[in-house]
This record gives structure tokens, C-alpha cells and sequence, in this order.
């Protein structure tokens, strides 16, 4: 981000998000929608979209992870059919699983007048305004990569920004198997990942918690209109696809 100038503030009041309710998605496939909404969100910067989608089983390395967090043996995760992606966005190691959030907002920066840390600390607030809806408190914690209940992280983050333009995101765990997760960890030091099934003590509903992210999501970053799709054309076909509604 210090290549460039300063962003200049500017209201996201009348812009629309597109969002992208994708469910289940291969992470090539994810990583290659963000990259080609990059694309577009770069050369019109009034524009602006999130995706939220699950991943089956992988684990992706951030830059400031290493193979050393990743407790499986090379022949326990072939075995298992897991990947493991070195990626260009910050944070730790990351396994992804069913029952995770994956978060990916693709952002003018500029446009929104917000520097790195400060959409930073945006995308951790929705988490943490998320986690209170549902009677669970959180924190930041010290390092500001992750999202904590107590003394264990229940997202983590890892971004990324090309021409101020932000992908990567944030993966939020819902009510994913905690087991294996246990073996990958978020960092040298980190405990192991904990979800909001979990510290609620008790199940819930997905579709509610997609919810109160959107509407906090839109709150914390001031957009003005709210556009939910269940397909993009980038993917292919998709039982589910199509424009579901349009909001102010």
C-alpha cells in the first residue's frame, strides 16, 4: 500500500454491492471470481462486491505462514486428498472446511477513503458485531490477524490489494468439524480455531448468520443499495442461479 498516494475519503453512500451467495465452491474456483471482479471493480470503481461461500477440505498458507503450523504428515494429507496453496494474501495457515464462512470483499479502497488497517479493523468489526447478535463476545486480540472468543481464534484474516482494490478476505467459522482444525493452526503461537456453534452452545441456522453479516457488512461500510446473487457468470452454471433481490 505505500507505493501509492494516501486515499483521498469519499462517501460509499448510494453505492451498490453486489453480493454472491455462492454455497460450496472449490477454492480455484473462488480465487479465479475474485481475481476477474478485481478486474472489473478496478477499472470502474463505483462498482464494489462480496462473495461468501464454503470451501471443501484445503489448506491455503498466507504470507506469514508456514509448513511448520500444518500438524498432518505429507502422507496423512494425501491420504485425505488436501491440498496445500501458498497464497499471496496475508495471515497465517488457513484449512478451510464445510461450515466456514469464506469472506472475500472486493473494494475500492480508495474510493472509500480507507487505508489497509483501517479496512481492517472494518472487516473485524462486522465479525465481532456478527459474534454479539448471537450473545458471543470477542476481541480483535493482539495481533489484529485474527478474531478471538477467550484465548481462541474463531476467524482469521488474510488480505490482499492490487491498485487498491482489496480480495482476500477473512474465513469465520460457523459450525465447521473443530477436530481437524486442531491441526492446522492460525499461527506459531495460536490456539486451536473455536466456532460460533461452539461458544453459543448450541446449533443454528447458516442462513441467519449469512444474514446479520450482509446487514453489518453494509452498515460498517456504508453502502447504500444491497444486490444478492446465487451465481456469476465467471463460475458456469449453478442449480440456484440468478439475481435473487435488490434492496435499498
Amino acid at each position: 500500500m505505500s507505493a501509492f498516494a494516501p486515499p483521498t475519503p469519499e462517501s460509499a453512500a448510494g453505492a451498490a454491492l453486489q453480493a454472491y451467495l455462492l454455497g460450496t465452491v472449490e477454492f480455484e474456483a473462488a480465487l479465479a471470481l475474485q481475481r476477474h471482479l478485481v478486474y472489473h471493480v478496478a477499472g470502474e470503481r463505483e462498482r464494489a462486491a462480496l462473495i461468501l461461500c464454503e470451501h471443501p477440505p484445503a489448506i491455503t498458507v498466507g504470507r506469514q505462514g508456514s509448513r511448520a503450523h500444518i500438524l498432518y504428515e505429507p502422507e496423512e494429507l494425501r491420504s485425505l486428498r488436501w491440498g496445500v496453496r501458498w497464497v499471496n494474501r496475508g495471515g497465517g495457515c488457513l484449512l478451510h472446511l464445510p461450515g466456514q464462512m469464506a469472506i472475500y470483499p472486493i473494494l475500492p479502497l480508495d474510493r472509500l477513503g480507507l487505508g489497509l488497517q483501517a479496512y481492517l479493523d472494518r472487516l473485524r468489526q462486522v465479525i465481532i458485531d456478527v459474534l454479539a447478535d448471537f450473545s458471543v463476545p470477542a476481541t480483535s486480540g493482539p495481533d489484529g490477524a485474527a478474531v478471538y472468543v477467550g484465548a481462541r481464534p474463531v476467524a482469521h484474516l488474510g488480505v490482499a490489494v492490487r491498485d487498491w482494490v482489496s480480495y482476500y478476505g477473512a474465513a469465520f467459522n460457523v459450525y465447521p468439524d473443530l477436530e481437524p482444525l486442531r491441526r492446522v493452526r492460525t499461527g506459531p503461537d495460536a490456539q486451536p480455531m473455536t466456532s460460533l456453534e461452539r461458544e453459543r452452545r448450541g446449533p443454528l441456522r447458516a442462513a441467519l448468520v449469512r444474514e446479520r453479516f450482509l446487514e453489518h457488512f453494509v452498515a460498517r461500510f456504508g453502502f447504500g443499495r444491497l444486490s444478492l446473487f446465487f451465481n456469476h457468470p465467471a463460475l458456469g452454471a449453478r442449480a440456484g442461479s440468478g439475481t435473487v433481490t435488490s434492496r435499498p
